[in-house]
């Protein structure tokens, strides 16, 4: 274990201890024992010592201490009371901390860093034994005050979990400690008076690995955008790495793929996730995948048990899986014995007698009179009670019930696939599992037989050898089913791995797709389901049924059964069913294919059954809008690739050419892709091992072709090589004639050796058959973190490739603005009501929709990135701002409508730019609920007394009447100019912009100018008002000052006016006089700018140029705190 470090001298100690091993910095010291040679008195001194003093105080007989060079003190830093348990710590300094102290010049330096980490290490090493004892131990209390206090996040910030470790800084490590929390990964360290803080949102990672340099065997490396951040020095770096991957996954796709991503119900609520939790999901996920079992179903208890297995006389060691509604066993050798046995086939749970030979056993007894023995079950009471008590539930249910929370799963009246009429909610479909015991005449006639059957074919040549080859397949498959079963249950060995690799008989193609499945079970548990779905399906019109009619005469169009309406029917209603069913799916291409494929060999309400498990469960994903399943599955296969195929990959440095080739192999199961006869052995084995196979089979065809494809010099030899190769994949045992396939690249230069596809199917079992559910499922969870990364860098790319024609940032700051757009809703999904915040990203809408913010985040954003200041008024002029935005007023604004107002702010010219700050005073921005209500007729900026003359700073008076003649003529010149009629401010509008003008000049170098400026400006426009005013109430220009002849000759007060006022209606007609008010006054857009024009200051302020980098950095760096000081207060 290792110990607090403690300060010893060895000068009298080298007595008692010998040294074993050494380095500059360690030392491990065994303690002497009576007989060791060359210290009898020593030896027998110790031994009298242990033999006197009792177990507690007796020294453990191994430690290490660690030293410095030339020094006499040592510390005591570990101790063992084995060999192995000393060693394990000697390895563990080793590997993880020698070579890292040579970087250290200081020698307290390097005292300071091995002693503190060892500090973290015992304390690592107590919370772990307490978190077995407690759910929430003492230690993870005084975790999570340190780290609320030191990272100072709101409250609903749950910490999960926490390590010792060293964060790298280049060459240099920094002991200190790693927080994982539900949305961060955050690193803390004081070290030598220096303070380092690291936060990590886990939506910023691109990609978590382990790997290693020249000083460390094991580093966590985390990857965002900008930058690498390495970790090392883990106490246990397997679970570390384990559950960063955990949080990472589930935190990203709860983020970034709320689409397709449905969380367990423990993980629902982010606030309450814990360590356990996310184990539990692992193990559930493992589970699900191993068993190809449905995504509702939850793993209850893992138990270690013996399942005696008649076939071969013994008992098999392995593992029992229990589930809501499944008994499941895996034997501890791969792919040795595995048995899936649903709930609804059980017949009795029962305990037999303990005995020497039969320890705890209990016995399993199914429908199909099997009875499962299993033993040496701790704890078999509670499991037997367990079982027991869901056997009455299911038995008290109604026929149906069953998989009814799967059907509610997939139905969503938000579906892009379908509209709400179509694909309405839960209650529908419920009605369809409802209805099923009361039977009615279906409306939609259903194939009662296998297409197969009506429309069979059979190679005219060589005929007799495949009926006879067919005929011993059978006769294999029979006796087969006599030892290990017929239904669900039946025993999974090896043996049935090579029986299915042959080829399933024509006969039993359909039946085994079902067994292997498990869409029998469901076929039993929702009578009439599928011709209700059908009654109520057919007829509706959406998107979905629009693909499906264009895609119905492209399915397997060289097969009689789909040139005939029999078989085109039957595919039309299969998947318009599934597109009702499941409308997140609706219909994707290529799912025709494999449901034609499906109608051939089985039933159709049986090929509906099959393509329920095949999307839904065994190909999770993979068909949707954004295909994220199938491209999840690109990258683990480019892993693959690079894992058992070093030579190819080494030659093609560039795998996504391959990986874009093989997507429709996975999309597809092959069929289409190579012949049809061989392609049908390619889907035995898939229903019976998952998608494993579609990477061993794919694994397999690139091995064959290894060194051709290391010849080619670009993508195009790549497709011929392949295309050629897969057109030549035969099955001579099949019955079935063979059917060319039409692919668009050809090559006859050379002849090409056919291929049996039984050859092929065998050497990818053997060459890649080491691939586990295990691995493929933790590969998934690395490559999906990529994928959905990949797919947003995708999103950004393309939204700003919309927004730049319109705006005149940079490429540079265009992308940081759109940074800063995502991480504010980001940050509300973190801490501001992550429930409606999540539904502001949809990523099945178009691209610079999928992210929109509501007017809160606009105001945090528009707070930090605005170049102008308003001081009070910012917050009301923010709101103002959003609401001139929102034009389609649905209270969210996307990132070009901010973009395009940030545009005018920066680089709009002085019109647009005062055009913006009118509308926001104008409605429907502004409100009477904005707050400021002061009345118009009392401000602090303009005296109640309006004079004939104003003076400059320069002491020269202007006449105001002159001034305002010449602004009635640049009035009439610029009316023309005018490019969108505004409404009419009125006075108490132009007062609450005049009072914003006079906020943004505050610290501006022209502050006093400025002023001055606005006040003479303001003066002129109020006397404009008042004669408009005028004008309305007596219809006469009368009141107007008298000019001199010279000047009526250019521009007579008449016809400044009607220029001036002319947008304004003032006929008698319309307009009654009435009494001057507050109500009557009003300026123009125009009127307001020809006055600032006449101001050259005020036009240098608006014009002079402000780059937004200056506001992105303060931006980036104070965002977190922005509003995490808003949400705490």
């Amino acid at each position: 274990m290792w110990l607090k470090p403690e300060e010893v001298l060895l000068k009298n100690a080298l007595k008692l201890w010998v040294t074993e091993k050494s380095n500059s910095y360690f030392i491990l010291q065994r303690r002497r024992r009576q007989g060791d040679s060359g210290g009898k008195l020593s030896g027998m001194l110790v031994g009298a010592l242990d033999a006197v003093l009792d177990s507690n105080a007796r020294v453990a007989p191994f430690r290490i201490l660690h030293q410095m060079p030339g020094s006499q003190v040592y510390w005591v830093i570990a101790c063992g009371a084995t060999v192995e348990e000393i060693h394990q710590h000697w390895e563990w300094l080793e590997q993880n901390l020698l070579h890292t102290l040579s970087v250290f010049d200081n020698k307290d330096d390097v005292i300071s860093f091995v002693h503190g980490k060892v500090k973290g290490l015992i304390a690592e090493e107590t919370r772990s034994k307490l978190a077995e004892q407690e759910e929430d131990p003492e230690k993870f209390r005084e975790a999570l005050v340190k780290f609320e206090t030191r990272f100072n996040f709101p409250n609903l910030e749950k910490l999960v979990t926490y390590y010792s470790c060293c964060c790298w800084k280049g060459r240099v490590p920094r002991q200190g400690w790693i927080y994982l929390s539900i949305n961060h990964l955050c690193f803390y360290s004081f070290l030598l008076g220096k303070e380092v803080k690291l936060i990590i949102p886990w939506a910023d990672v691109k990609r978590l690995e382990r790997t290693s340099n020249t000083l460390i065997t094991e580093i966590i490396r985390v990857t965002t955008r900008s930058k690498e951040r390495d970790f090392s020095m883990f106490l246990n770096i397997d679970e570390t790495f384990r559950l960063m991957e955990l949080l990472a996954d589930v935190t990203i796709r709860r983020l970034l793929d709320n689409e397709a991503f449905e969380l367990d119900p423990p993980l629902q609520e982010p606030t309450q996730i814990t360590k356990k939790d996310l184990e539990a999901r692992m193990q559930t996920e493992y589970f699900r995948a191993c068993f190809r079992l449905p995504r509702v179903e939850k793993l209850d208890e893992i138990v270690d048990c013996f399942l005696w297995t008649p076939y071969s006389q013994c008992h098999t060691a392995g593992k029992l899986y229990t589930s809501e509604n499944y008994i499941c066993f895996a034997s501890k050798e791969e792919g040795s014995c595995h048995v899936i046995i649903p709930l609804q086939e059980v017949v009795t749970v029962e305990k037999m007698e303990d005995t020497s030979l039969l320890p705890n056993p209990i016995i399993v007894g199914v429908r199909s009179k099997r009875v499962f023995q299993f033993t040496e079950i701790e704890n078999r009471e509670h499991l037997v009670e367990q079982l027991s008590k869901r056997l009455k539930l299911l038995r008290g249910e109604k026929p149906g019930c069953l998989g009814k929370s799967g059907v509610e799963e997939t139905v969503s009246s938000g579906s892009s696939g379908c509209p709400e009429e179509l694909c309405t909610t839960s209650t529908a479909l419920d009605s369809l599992v409802n209805n099923s015991s009361n039977k009615k005449e279906p409306r939609h006639s259903l194939n009662s037989e296998a297409l197969m059957a009506l429309f069979h074919l059979t190679e005219t040549e060589s005929a007799d050898s495949t009926l006879r080859m067919e005929e011993v397949k059978k006769r294999l498959w029979y006796d087969h089913f006599v030892e290990y079963g017929r239904t669900v249950s039946m025993f999974r060995t090896e043996k049935i791995r090579k029986l299915v690799a042959m080829g399933i008989p024509e006969c039993l193609r359909g039946e085994l797709w079902l067994l292997f499945s498990d869409a029998v079970t469901d076929l039993a548990t929702h009578p009439d389901y599928y011709a209700n779905l059908v009654d109520e399906s057919m007829g509706k019109c959406c998107m979905a049924t629009e693909e499906i009619e264009r895609d119905l005469h492209r399915s397997l169009p060289e097969h009689p059964a789909f040139q005939s309406d029999t078989g085109i029917a039957a595919l039309r209603r299969v998947l318009t069913a599934y597109a009702y069913r499941n409308p997140k799916i609706g219909y994707c291409q290529s799912m025709n294919i494999l449901t034609s494929v499906l109608l051939l060999y089985a039933k159709e309400e049986e090929a509906f059954w099959l393509l329920v498990a095949v999307c839904e469960r065994m190909l999770p994903d993979y068909f949707n809008r954004r295909v994220i399943g199938a491209q999840v599955d690109q990258a683990v296969f480019e892993e693959l690739i690079k894992e058992h195929l070093p030579e190819l990959a080494e030659h093609v440095t560039d795998l996504s050419c391959l990986a874009s080739i093989s997507l429709s192999w996975f999309l597809t199961l092959f069929l289409s892709i190579i012949p049809l006869e061989s392609a049908l052995n390619v889907v035995d084995c898939f229903f019976y091992d998952g998608i494993k196979v579609i990477f061993q089979v794919g694994l397999a065809i690139l091995d064959a072709n290894t060194q051709e494809l290391c010849s080619c010099t670009d993508d195009g030899q790549v497709l011929i090589i392949l295309s050629r190769f897969l057109d030549h994949i035969a099955n001579k045992e099949s019955p079935l004639p063979q059917i060319a396939q039409q692919h668009v690249f050809s090559d006859d230069k050379e002849p090409v050796q056919q291929v049996e596809i039984s050859d092929l199917i065998r050497d990818s079992y053997e060459k890649f058959g080491d691939l586990h559910v295990g691995q493929i499922e933790q590969m998934r969870c690395r490559h999906r973190i990529r994928v959905l990364q990949k797919l947003e860098d995708t999103t950004k790319q393309n939204v700003l490739r919309v927004v730049a024609p319109d705006v005149s940032f940079s490429t540079e700051d265009l992308g940081d603005l759109y940074d800063l757009f995502k991480r504010e809703h980001l940050l509300s999904c973190y801490w501001g009501g992550n429930g409606s915040a999540a539904l502001h990203h949809d990523p099945s809408l178009p691209y610079l929709e999928q992210y929109r913010i509501n007017s809160f985040q606009f105001n945090n954003l528009f707070c930090l990135l605005s170049p102008w200041t308003w001081g009070a008024l910012s917050d009301i002029l923010a709101q103002r701002t959003f609401r001139v935005l929102d034009e389609n007023a649905d209270s969210l604004i996307d990132f070009k409508e901010l973009v395009s107002c940030l545009d005018i702010m920066y680089y709009g010219d002085f019109s647009e730019k005062l055009r913006l700050l009118y509308r926001l005073h104008i409605p429907p921005a502004c409100s009477d609920d904005d707050g400021d209500n002061l009345s118009p007729l009392r401000t602090t900026f303009i005296s109640s007394v309006r004079p004939d003359y104003f003076s400059k700073s320069n002491g020269e008076a202007i006449d105001y009447q002159h001034q305002l003649k010449k602004m009635l003529e640049d009035l009439v010149k610029r009316k023309k100019e005018a490019t969108k009629d505004l409404s009419l401010m009125n006075q108490r509008e132009f007062i609450q912009f005049c009072k914003t003008l006079y906020s943004m000049f505050r610290e501006d170098p022209e502050e006093n100018n400025l002023y001055q400026a606005i006040a003479t400006v303001t003066t002129l426009l109020l006397q404009i008002g008042e004669v408009g005013q005028r004008i309305r109430s007596s219809g006469s220009m009368s009141e107007l000052p008298s000019t001199s002849s010279e000047e009526s000759k250019v521009l007579t007060p008449t016809d400044a006016a009607d220029a001036v006022f002319g947008e304004v209606d003032v006929s008698p007609k319309n307009n009654p006089p009435a009494e001057p008010g507050e109500d009557d006054w009003n300026v123009s857009f125009e009127q307001i700018l020809a006055s600032l024009l006449t101001e050259q200051c005020l036009v240098n302020f608006f014009e002079k140029l402000v780059t937004i980098k200056s506001k992105l950095l303060p931006a980036k760096a104070n965002q977190y705190q922005q509003r995490i000081n808003l949400t705490i207060h």
